[in-house]
C-alpha cells in the first residue's frame, strides 16, 4: 500500500513543552520582565526583585516566563555574569515549599539528600550554595496559587523576606510567581500580601486576530507547504476563542486536526479533521439535545451538516444551507420554512452550542454573517440526524 506523506513537517513544533524563539502578541510583557530584571545584568549582588505573572489558563504565562528566562541567562553568559533561571509548577510538588526548594538545590547539587531537612534548612542551604558559586538565581514558581493554598502566609512571608535573614550579604534570589489571577493572594495575611503585590504583569486573552497569528506561526514551522489552509486555522482560532481564548487548546487542536488528516491519508488538514480533533476533546452534541429539537430545526441541521461535508469547507453562508435545506425538505415530504424562521433556528442551535456564527470581514464574500459547525463531525452529525428522523417518520 502506497502511503501519502504526512502533513507534518516537524510537529514536535506543537508539544506542549515547545518553547518558541519568539511569543507573538507577548512582546511588550517580554519588555517588561526584562526591564524588571534588568538590574541582574549590571549589579546583580546589590538588589532583588518580584514579580507576578497573572492570566487565565492559555494566555502564554508559563511560555513568557520560560522564554523571558532563556532570553536573559543568554544576556548574562555574554556579560560573564553568573545567572540562574529555575522554573518550577508548584502543583507538581503538591504546593510543598520543602519539596520545591530541594528541587531548586538539586540543579545546583544534583546529589544533595532528599530527607532530613527542614524548608528552612533547605533554603539557608540553597543561599549559601549560591554564595558558594557567587550566582544569582531567578526562581520561577508556576501555579502559585498551589503554594499559597497548601503551606500559607508563613511560607510566602519566608519567601519573600529572604534578605532579612541575611543582612548585609548579597542579595541571591528573585522571584517570579506565576497564576491565574490575584484572588489566591486574598488567603494571605498582611505582611505576606504586602511583600507581593507591587510588580504585577497581567495577559489578557488571546483574541481571535491573535489566535490566528499564534497558530499560523507554528503551521509554518510544523507542517509541510499548503496542507493547512486558511479556514482551518481560522475554524481552530474561533474554536479557542470559544474556550475562552486559550492558545494551548488551539495549537493541540492544531495537532490533533493533523493527526486525523494523516489517518485518513488526506494530504491536507481538512476543516473535518479540526471538527473531528475538537469531539475528541469536547464531548460531542448530546443525542438528547438533537431529541429536543423540533422536525424543522432537525431538518435545517441535516442541510447544514450535508453542506459542511459536501463542500469541506469551515464557513458557509445561510443562502447556502437554504437551498439544501429545501432539498432536505422535499426528500421528506415537507414544506420549507421562510427565510425569517431559519434565522431563528441558528439562534436556537448557536444556544445550543451546535451551530456558531462569525461575521466575515471584508473580503471576496464581502461582510456577511458565516456559519460554522463547531464541535461535531458534519458527518457523524448528519448519521445522527438521519437516524432521529427515519425513526420519527416510522
Amino acid at each position: 500500500m502506497k502511503f501519502r506523506q504526512s502533513v507534518f513537517k516537524d510537529e514536535a513544533k506543537l508539544d506542549i513543552n515547545y518553547l518558541p524563539s519568539r511569543l507573538p502578541h507577548r512582546e511588550k510583557e517580554h519588555r517588561l520582565l526584562m526591564e524588571f530584571f534588568s538590574f541582574l545584568l549590571q549589579f546583580p549582588e546589590k538588589m532583588a526583585q518580584r514579580v507576578i505573572v497573572t492570566g487565565d489558563i492559555g494566555t502564554g504565562k508559563t511560555a513568557l516566563c520560560q522564554r523571558f528566562g532563556a532570553d536573559i541567562t543568554l544576556e548574562a553568559n555574554k556579560r560573564k555574569v553568573n545567572l540562574r533561571y529555575v522554573h518550577v509548577n508548584c502543583r507538581e510538588y503538591r504546593g510543598k515549599l520543602f519539596l520545591i526548594l530541594q528541587h531548586a538545590v538539586t540543579i545546583l547539587k544534583p546529589n544533595f539528600p532528599q530527607r532530613g531537612y527542614s524548608a528552612e534548612e533547605v533554603l539557608k542551604i540553597l543561599l549559601q550554595n549560591l554564595d558558594e558559586e557567587n550566582t544569582h538565581m531567578i526562581l520561577a514558581l508556576d501555579e502559585f496559587d498551589s503554594l499559597i493554598e497548601t503551606e500559607g502566609s508563613d511560607a510566602v512571608y519566608n519567601l519573600t523576606r529572604l534578605q532579612e535573614m541575611r543582612p548585609g550579604k548579597p542579595q541571591r534570589i528573585s522571584l517570579i510567581f506565576v497564576m491565574r489571577d490575584l484572588e489566591a493572594t486574598k488567603r494571605l495575611d498582611d505582611s505576606a500580601k504586602s511583600t507581593l503585590q507591587r510588580n504585577v504583569i497581567r495577559l489578557e486573552k488571546y483574541s481571535k486576530d491573535q489566535l490566528m497569528n499564534i497558530l499560523n506561526d507554528r503551521v509554518s514551522m510544523a507542517f509541510e507547504p499548503s496542507t493547512v489552509p486558511e479556514d482551518v486555522v481560522s475554524l481552530t482560532a474561533d474554536l479557542a476563542r470559544d474556550e475562552s481564548g486559550n492558545a494551548r487548546f488551539a495549537i493541540e487542536l492544531l495537532w490533533r486536526a493533523g493527526k486525523y488528516a494523516d489517518a485518513e491519508e488526506l494530504g491536507t488538514v481538512t476543516p473535518e479533521c479540526v471538527r473531528k480533533a475538537v469531539s475528541s476533546i469536547i464531548p460531542s452534541v448530546q443525542k438528547g439535545e438533537l431529541a429536543s429539537l423540533g422536525l424543522h430545526e432537525k431538518l435545517f441541521l441535516l442541510a447544514a451538516a450535508e453542506v459542511f461535508r459536501e463542500s469541506q469547507e469551515a464557513y458557509v453562508t445561510l443562502v447556502e444551507i437554504e437551498k439544501t435545506y429545501g432539498v432536505v425538505c422535499e426528500e421528506f415530504d415537507e414544506e420549507p420554512n421562510s427565510h425569517t424562521q431559519l434565522w431563528k433556528y441558528i439562534q436556537l442551535l448557536s444556544a445550543l452550542g451546535i451551530l456558531k456564527t462569525e461575521v466575515s470581514g471584508a473580503g471576496v464574500r464581502g461582510r456577511s454573517t458565516l456559519i460554522y459547525l463547531p464541535a461535531v463531525p458534519a458527518e457523524e452529525l448528519e448519521k445522527e440526524l438521519r437516524l432521529s428522523l427515519e425513526k420519527g417518520r416510522r
